[in-house]
């Protein structure tokens, strides 16, 4: 288990309810540092970016020093975890309200939720509610099938991230865009809501979340309790 004296730093890019997710931290074990100064960001090891809203505003706060810092850390070792608009901001793009380029760390681009659904057999399909508010279960990818032991990031099997967490486990999440057409190393969980979408994905040290871990109940306190494991050097497993 983590100790006490876990750091975690939260990267405030001005959108989304910070409180929330400091308290979530803090109860699975975390020292958490809230900040939007990029000498802090620079020297940290555990980082979080959460954000909600569109996908501009914090995107244009991260310009310049920030991403520079971000840019530093990981470069240094860091791990990151993005968290619903900070997950989508890890991607190259995203098409909403324009194209607007992301930070580029993970392969892909966020893409608009499809509000029609076509079951097999409906010539006009039904509809799905956008946005996509609520629980929901995660599938596929690199969840916790009770049998193999998590493996590095790099590996197959579970992912440590999603260590303790099996497919149907329900999930928050509030969204209409999410990354859509992942190559299989990178999406790592999905969820369904008209299409499917990578509700979890990484690639090495830099990983997210579409939905709201701090909203999640016991799945989305795992899931932070593995990412300290993770940021800090020890087994999820345990």
């Amino acid at each position: 288990m983590t100790s006490k004296s876990s750091p975690a730093t939260i990267l405030d890019a001005g959108v989304g309810n910070l409180g929330n997710l400091e308290r979530a931290l803090r109860h699975v074990g975390a020292g958490v540092e809230v900040t939007d100064d990029p000498d802090v960001v620079a020297a940290s090891r555990c980082l979080l970016l959460p954000g909600v809203g569109a996908f501009r505003p914090p995107r244009e706060r991260l310009r310049g020093a920030l991403e520079e810092a971000l840019g530093a850390a990981l470069a240094q070792g860091a791990w990151l975890l993005g968290i619903c608009v900070g997950y989508q901001l890890l991607f190259e793009s995203s098409e909403e309200f324009g194209t607007t380029d992301g930070l580029g760390l993970l392969p892909g681009s966020v893409r608009r939720l499809e509000d029609r659904v076509f079951p097999p057999g409906s010539p006009r399909g039904d509809r799905v509610a956008l946005p996509h508010i609520g629980w929901n279960r995660l599938h596929g990818g690199r969840l916790d099938d009770g049998e193999i032991p998590p493996h590095s990031p790099q590996g197959d099997g579970t992912h440590p991230l999603l260590a303790g967490i099996a497919a149907g486990s329900y999930v928050y999440f509030v969204h209409s865009y999410a990354p859509r057409g992942l190559d299989p190393g990178v999406a790592l969980a999905e969820a369904t809501h008209g299409v499917a979408f990578a509700a979890v994905a990484g690639r090495g040290r830099v990983l997210g979340t579409q939905f709201h871990p701090e909203k999640s109940g016991r799945t989305g306190l795992r899931l932070l309790h593995n990412y300290l494991e993770i940021c800090h050097g020890a087994d999820p497993g345990d």
